[in-house]
């Protein structure tokens, strides 16, 4: 998609730049996840049921906490990211946890183009859309790398929450793609106090954009759900309600925070 190759450029700076910092960071918990504890929430968990021995493919994988938390329940796991930096700490993290876990550095829509392999499952989660700006080429590219009868799994942050400003004052931007979303940040969610400032280019999905490419690439949707927290406190001025859901302060359980998708493809 040559017309976003600068929009690509900038993001892939951007998050090379979030790479070590989101790597020392709490946020992210990097002693608890090298002495063993997952990093997979229960969410995925449910939708995902049991993974031992299937091929999973990790789309859009950071550096690789998720994609070897798979590898420890039993599955055969490749990641896939754009960022080389995370990339390659994503190899590091394998070689430390003993885990035999395949990683390639690649943007998703270029994927195809020297990766043929299919799989039992594609597994994606929680702030990946955004940075794609086509979700119908998203989901073919999701269907093409499936085998038949396979499932992805996505979780993600729900589209009314990239409606608002920062502090959930007023809403400014669409719920539909209007075009791309040029901003620059302080600091980043894993670490609001960092000396850093980064600026990237998103785009917001509507649900329907996002169910109408995966139905458009032969894709059934076998399980749909909705939850109003967050497992992340990764939003400003958020309250703990119960052990791992976060909720925005001022919007409480009336906001939908994450859904969740099953789809299969078809034959």
């Amino acid at each position: 998609m040559a017309e976003f190759d600068n929009y690509f450029a900038l993001n892939r700076t951007a998050w090379n730049e979030k790479t070590s910092l989101h790597a020392d960071s709490e946020f992210y918990g990097m002693s608890s996840f090298l002495a063993g504890n997952t990093t997979l929430n229960p969410i995925e968990l449910l939708m995902m049921g049991d993974i031992t021995g299937k091929k999973i493919l990790h789309l859009q994988c950071h550096f690789g906490q998720d994609t070897i938390s798979l590898a420890r329940m039993g599955a055969t796991v490749t990641g896939v990211d754009f960022s080389d930096k995370a990339i390659d700490l994503a190899r590091e993290l394998a070689a430390k946890t003993g885990k035999d876990v395949r990683f390639i550095c690649s943007d998703v829509y270029s994927l195809p183009d020297h990766h043929a392999e299919k799989y039992d499952m594609i597994f994606t989660t929680y702030g990946v859309l955004g940075w794609l700006p086509d979700m119908d080429r998203w989901a073919a590219v999701v269907s093409d790398l499936l085998k038949p009868g396979g499932e992805l799994v996505l979780v993600e942050f729900h589209p009314v929450i990239w409606m608002f400003d920062d502090r959930f004052s007023k809403v400014i931007y669409s719920y539909f793609d209007q075009g791309p979303i040029q901003e620059t940040e302080k600091g980043s969610y894993a670490d609001r106090e960092a000396a850093v400032e980064i600026t990237t280019v998103g785009w917001n999905h509507s649900l329907s954009e996002v169910l109408g490419g995966l139905l458009h690439h032969h894709m059934e949707i076998v399980a749909f759900e909705e939850y109003d927290y967050s497992p992340y406190n990764c939003l400003h001025d958020m309250t703990e309600d119960a052990p791992g859901q976060f909720r925005v302060r001022e919007m409480g359980s009336k906001l939908p925070h994450v859904y969740a998708v099953k789809a299969r493809k078809k034959g």
